[in-house]
């Protein structure tokens, strides 16, 4: 049986700006951003987990609230795009327990560059993975959005664009 990673993440906007982890690509070709998240680790409730995950990769305390996306990413079905590992990300909307104060933690991850506020109205120029801007966008504006998201729909979609 296939074994299925599930990861936990947070979804902090704030005055018009939403929370993002920068990482340098992985061939120095740039940046991308991720929202705060990670694995759910043995013993810990999703929540606990996109607690822990805000404060390991942003330095912030969350109170956490609904679930506003679950992102899948099935390997086969994106010609292993991202690896042979599947995996389930529940995102949910967080606010901010103490001050705007992010930082980068006392031990990033070693691609780990920063920790930024990032304007809505600039998400769509950034590389956010998974690739999900035009969904926050919506979702911050109250317009309808996906709220489940395949990454073979993300992939299929750009091919019709291209």
């Amino acid at each position: 049986m296939e074994k299925i990673r599930l990861r936990a993440g947070a979804l902090i906007i704030r005055d018009g700006a939403i929370l993002l982890v920068e990482f340098e690509n992985d061939n120095n070709d740039g940046v991308h951003y991720n929202l705060p998240a990670g694995g759910v680790e043995d013993g810990e409730t999703l929540v606990e987990a996109v607690i822990r995950n805000a404060k390991e990769e942003a330095s912030v305390e969350v109170e956490v609230g609904s679930v506003a996306f679950v992102y899948e990413y099935q390997p086969s079905k994106t010609n292993y795009l991202y690896g042979d590992v599947h995996s389930v990300g529940i995102t949910f909307e967080c606010k901010l327990t103490e001050g705007p104060v992010s930082n980068l933690p006392d031990n990033p991850d070693p691609k780990q560059t920063a920790v930024k506020w990032m304007p809505i109205s600039e998400l769509n120029s950034i590389e956010l993975y998974p690739e999900i801007a035009v969904d926050i966008i919506n979702y911050y504006s109250g317009k309808q959005y996906r709220n489940y998201v395949e990454e073979h729909e993300i992939q299929s979609s750009k091919l019709l664009i291209d």
